[in-house]
Parts: structure tokens; sequence; C-alpha cells
């Protein structure tokens, strides 16, 4: 394995020289490693670039890796990545991805993932996504994100682009039956001319279903971001979405959200802040002994945790 693969894969995954349990090593488009376990299995499409993640019902407590890494410039690959949560299992799935240019061409990754959980599975999802080469090529990442929870479900979806990745378009949508529950963090940093989208449109169907969405971004340089959620209550449920974002420099961010509700007994609430750090905080850290430069980092760090 080389250098920049294994600097990616433990950038964005829980990789230290090794994977347990089930995993799926995508390098360049191609497949560099691959597990199954009894309880888990991966196989390819036969139609088209990806996978077909199959969980056991019942399962517990097991974990499944698909780091996709791009490690050079002038690739551009597109993955379709499918995964059938069986009845009652409880599952960790990890899926991050790193693209890497030291030219002047670009790194590209597209992930297309779709989960379908059946009645009473519980996922947690974990997503890192970061840039990293000295070229001037741009580091592009579009996921696309697709949930499908039936009755009880609940799925718990941590996203993170923190530093490198010039152009993203962040695309996620959920579909929840009675019960479901749905819990998304999101974080996003982004610096000097760098550009982030980001989509949420959830619809809870089913009566008792449940949405929480929080984002929090920070857009530094000249970068600039825009952020839209929908949330549609097609039933009697709960659904909130939550976006607060800092601005430094000369920074930007647009945030819309949107709430739709189609039945008298649907509850929805959505919130949205913009601001740059208060001065008060960077003084009051100041005198711990931290230069203005150190404060402000320490804010960040904090706030995107």
């Amino acid at each position: 394995m080389n250098g920049i693969l294994d600097g990616l894969l433990r950038a964005v995954s829980d990789w230290n020289g090794k994977f347990t349990g089930a995993f799926n090593i995508r390098e360049n488009g191609q497949c560099a490693g691959r597990q199954s376990t009894p309880n888990i299995r991966i196989e390819s499409k036969s139609d088209k670039p990806g996978l077909d993640i199959r969980i056991r019902p019942g399962t517990k407590g097991e974990t499944v890796s698909i780091p996709a890494c791009v490690t050079h410039g002038g690739v551009d690959d597109l993955v379709y990545n499918d995964f059938f949560v069986g009845e009652g299992a409880e599952v960790t799935i990890v899926a991050g991805c790193g693209v890497h240019t030291d030219s002047g061409e670009m790194a590209r990754h597209n992930g297309v993932h779709r989960f379908f959980l059946a009645k009473g599975a519980r996922v947690t999802y974990l997503e890192k996504h970061v840039g990293a080469g000295k070229g001037a090529g741009v580091r592009s990442i579009d996921p696309v994100t697709e949930m499908f929870l039936e009755e009880d479900a609940v799925m718990t979806m941590d996203t993170s682009q923190i530093g490198g990745v010039d152009r993203s378009v962040r695309k996620t949508s959920a579909t929840l039956a009675a019960g479901a529950k749905l819990h998304i963090h999101e974080r996003i940093l982004t610096e000097g001319e760098q550009r982030a989208h980001t989509e949420f449109e959830v619809r809870m169907n089913g009566a008792g279903s449940g949405t929480d969405l929080i984002s929090r971004s920070v857009a530094r340089g000249n970068s600039r971001q825009s952020y839209r959620s929908v949330l549609i209550g097609n039933a009697p449920c709960t659904g909130h979405s939550e976006c607060d974002a800092i601005i430094a420099d000369h920074g930007a961010v647009d945030a819309a959200p949107e709430l739709s509700a189609n039945d008298g007994d649907a509850a929805l609430i959505h919130e949205a802040a913009i601001g740059k750090i208060a001065g008060e905080q960077i003084l009051k850290l100041q005198t711990l002994g931290l230069t203005e430069q150190e404060a402000e980092a320490k804010i960040i760090e904090g706030f995107l945790r």
C-alpha cells in the first residue's frame, strides 16, 4: 500500500493498518481489498460500479468499512453502493472518502449510497471527507445519500468535511415510516476559494416518525457555502432543523431552511443563525495566554465538534 492511500485511509476511516470486520477499500475506481463476515456480505454489482452490502437480520455490534480514495489527479470516480440492513440489526457503517492530487488535474469522487433499513434496524453511519495534496487541480467530492427507513428503524448519520475539499455538492434524502427516527449531525469547514453546497430533504410519512438535523459550518477566506433543508411532515411527527454558521475573513453562507406540514399533528421547527466569532470570546481566551489566531482556532474547533 502506498503512503498516500495509507494517509487518506487513516484520515477518513477507522484504519490503523488493518480493518476488523467486513470492509471494502476502493482506490481510484478499483477494489484494493475486501472481506465479508458471516453476517455481512459484500458483493460487486453486476450492472454498474459499486457494491451490494447485505446485513443479516439480528446482527449486533459489527462494523462495515467502505472507504473510497482517489490518490492522484485525472481520476473521476463514480460508485453506487446499496446497503440492505435486516430486521433488528444494529451496526456501524464507516464510509469515508479522500481525494489527493499533486498535479494540475482534478481528483473527484462521487458516491451514491442508498440505505434500506428493515423494521427495527439501527444504523450508525460515519462519513468523513478530506482533500489533500499540493497540486493546483480541483479536489471534488459529491456524495449522494438516500435513506429508506421502515417501521421503528433508527439511523444516526455523522458527516464531516473538514479541510482540503475545493468543491462539493452534498445531497441527502430520507423517507421515514411509522416510528422511524433520523438523526443527522453535519460539520463543514471551507477556506480559500472553496465552495460547498448542502441539500437535505426528509419525508416523514408515518405516525410517530421524527427527524433531528443539526448543521455546523465555518466559512473562512473567500470561501462560500450554501445550505438548504426541507422537512416534510405527512403524518403526526416531529421534525427539527438547525443550521448554525460562522463566517470569517470574506467568507459567505446562504441558509434556506424549509418546512412543509401536511398533517395537523406534524410539529416542525427550524432554526438558522449566521454570524462572526464574538470579540469577547477572543479576548477571554487571549487573557489565558492564547494569541488571536490560536483563540480563533480553538473557538472553531469547539464549534465544529
